[in-house]
Formats: structure tokens, sequence, C-alpha cells
């Protein structure tokens, strides 16, 4: 839809200036007149080049938002199109805006609001149109919308924290890199300059270091290309089924952080198999649904098997714990939670313990990455020192005598 820029006057000859969706100029004037603004000036706002290639993406927090509003505005008794529309006009998203406005304009049509989310399957995966549907089917859409909103809320959460956890040896690790590269290409051979003048025999530690420094100065651009290119065949490996496989359970089994995916995998998959539950979707969709949502394909795989075990008749705590990616606790929880008929709530306590596992591993890595990568960063920048500084120390000695 058109954006238009306006320029008006009201009835006390104040100038007003704004901006405006409409399907056609006329129509900003009428709305323009209706909110007792004379237009002067109605033109339509062309999109900048640049904006051309913004990337068409709605982001998490955007549409956590999105299902919180729309559940409050229904919840307050504003009819489903005209909550839609208030939505989009305030949707600073412009992608956002444009499916936000398709899926009221579906929805005026006939369609239910599930189907219209269905067409974009970018935005509303797979669990948000099961939940809609079912809240649509049973009457509650504005509960089940708010039930997703504290859904989403808690995922983005968990991400948030394992970003926190990341960021800090990324940042330390980019910065050693980088201080390494200057010493050895710009510092080291200023170095092996002055021990080539003084004409002495260098030890074994020198040596290493120099001809290190030579390889990388010499060889820096394809150095350079070579990590590019290791980056870019290692995100192409991960798109891939088995590559994506093989990748998650490396990560599964690294040392302080595998521990953190694993109990973040874990929470997101038994806050979306407890929301599907409560929301009446059916359980052997929603353990694949949940499979997919835990975000690691080790961890889906074995719920895969396990809704195969289940649709011939098993419980779901018997092959979780036979997989081994399901703690005990889990697993004895969940066969609790089959045997009372409280499967959801028992999800639920699950999902909230590993979350706060999820931020005392958090806090752990914090606390212990630091000292570990100041002694690593120590280590190896004071060790090339040192190497460079015994050539000196020997010449002092010989001088000396």
């Amino acid at each position: 839809m058109p954006l238009y820029s306006w320029v008006g006057k009201t009835l006390s000859g104040e100038v007003r200036r704004g901006e405006m969706e409409a399907p056609d100029p006329k129509i900003v004037e009428a709305r323009l007149r209706r909110l007792q603004v004379v237009p002067v000036k109605i033109v339509e706002k062309k999109e900048s080049f640049l904006a051309r290639f913004r990337p068409k993406k709605v982001r998490g927090k955007e549409l956590a938002i999105f299902t919180r509003q729309l559940a409050t505005m229904l919840e307050s008794g504003l009819p489903l199109v005209q909550a839609l529309e208030a939505l989009a006009s305030q949707q600073k998203n412009p992608y956002f805006r444009e499916v936000i406005r398709k899926i009221k304009t579906s929805v005026e049509g006939g369609e239910t609001l599930a189907e219209s989310l269905k067409e974009f399957p970018k935005v509303f995966d797979d669990l948000y149109y099961q939940m809609v549907n079912a809240g649509e089917a049973g009457g509650t859409l504005d509960e089940i919308l708010k039930r997703l909103a504290t859904y989403q809320e808690k995922i983005l959460a968990i991400k948030a924290k394992i970003r926190q956890a990341m960021m800090y040896p990324a940042v330390i690790v980019l910065v050693t890199v980088v201080v390494l590269t200057i010493i050895m290409v710009y510092v080291i051979p200023k170095f092996a300059q002055l021990f080539a003048e003084a004409g002495q025999a260098l030890p074994l530690p020198t040596q290493i270091v120099i001809a290190a420094s030579f390889i990388t100065k010499k060889y820096f651009p394809f150095i350079l290309a070579g990590l590019i290119l290791l980056i870019f065949l290692l995100r192409r490996l991960y798109r891939t089924e088995k590559g994506r496989y093989q990748l998650d359970k490396i990560l599964l089994r690294l040392p302080l952080l595998g521990d953190l995916f694993h109990k973040s995998a874990l929470a997101r998959f038994s806050r979306t198999l407890s929301s599907l539950i409560a929301s009446g979707v059916p359980l052997l969709q929603a353990l694949s649904i949940a499979g997919r949502v835990s975000g690691n394909r080790v961890i889906e795989k074995v719920v895969e098997e396990v809704r195969l075990s289940v649709s011939e008749g098993q419980s779901i705590a018997e092959p979780m714990a036979i997989s081994g990616y399901f703690p005990h606790m889990v697993t004895q929880m969940i066969s609790v939670g089959e045997a009372t008929g409280a499967l959801e709530q028992m999800l639920d306590k699950v999902a909230d313990f590993y979350e706060d596992e999820v931020d005392r591993t958090v806090e752990t890595i914090s606390t212990l990455i630091e000292p570990i990568l100041i002694v690593i960063l120590g280590g190896v920048i004071g060790g090339i020192i040192i190497s460079l500084y015994l050539p000196i120390f020997r010449l002092a000695s010989v001088v000396g005598a």
C-alpha cells in the first residue's frame, strides 16, 4: 500500500505534517478531514534505493510484541479486523506492516486468522499456526495468544542469555587474533632484522616465532582467504541436514558451552510442548513441533523417535530415558505427568527448572571464562615477548663479558 506524506492546517490555523498509508490520495484527504485537518499538500512517498535491498525479515521481539498487543486488544473486545489494522498502522517494520495488512485483507475476505497466517510461514511458523488454529477452534483465541506471547518472551530471554554467554569469549578471541596478527606482521620482523644484524645464533623459541612471523606476513592474504572460505563452508554445511546434525552433536559435547546448549534445548522443548498441549494441539503433532523448535537437530531426532514410539502405544518417558539426552529428572517428571494427567504442568516445571539452570550456567561461564581467556592470552603473548627478548639477554651477557 502506498505511503503518502501530507501537510495540513487545523481549524485554528496550526500547521501539521505526517505520513499515512492509503490506497490513494483521496482516502488520505478524507481521513484528514475527519480529523479536522484541512490538507494543503499530499505527496506519495517513493521508496528509497536502499530500502529496496532491505532484508524482508521479522525479528522475534517484533513478533512477540505483536502477539501480546493482539491478545490484549481481543481480550478488551476489539474486533479482529480493527485490531489488525491498528497494529499495522503502528508497525515500524515496513515488511511486517505489509504482512499484517495482507492478513487483515484475508480475514475480511472470510479466511480464519490461522489460515491467513499460514500464507507467511517465514514469519509465523508451524507452532504459531497450530496454537492460533486451536484457539480459534475452541473460542479462546485471546487466551491462546496470551500464552503464545508469554512463550515467545521466555524463548527470547533464553536466546539472549546464550548470546550473552557467547559474546565475551567471542570478543576476547577476536581481540587476541587482531593483536597477534599485528605482532606477527609488524613487530616481530623488526626484531628479526635487529637479530640478523647482530650475527648471533638465536635460541630455538625465537627461531620458531620468527618463522611463524615470516609465514604469517608472506601468506597473510591466503590465510585470511582460507579463514573466510572455512566460515563459508561451515555455514553451507550447517544448512544441510546431515551437517547440521553433526555440528549440533559437537556443540553438545563442548566443555562449558555444551552444557549450556543442552539445557537451553531442553528448556525450549519442554516450554513448547507444554504450550501446545495446553492449547489443545494433538500430542503427536505437538511432539513433532516441539522437537523442531528445540533448536538442536540431535534433540529433534530423539523427539521424532519418541513420537514414533508414542504412535505405537508407548509412553513418552520410556523412549526419552533410553536416548540418553533427557536427564532422569525430566523423564521422571514426564512419567508422573502422564500417570496423573498433569503432563502440561509437569512440562512447565521442567521448563522453569532448566530456564533457571540456563541462568546459573551463564553466570558460571561468565565467571570461569574470563580468567581462562586471560591466562591463554597472557601465555601466548607473554611467550612471544620472552622468546623475542632471549637473544637480547644473551647479547647483553656477551657484551658484558
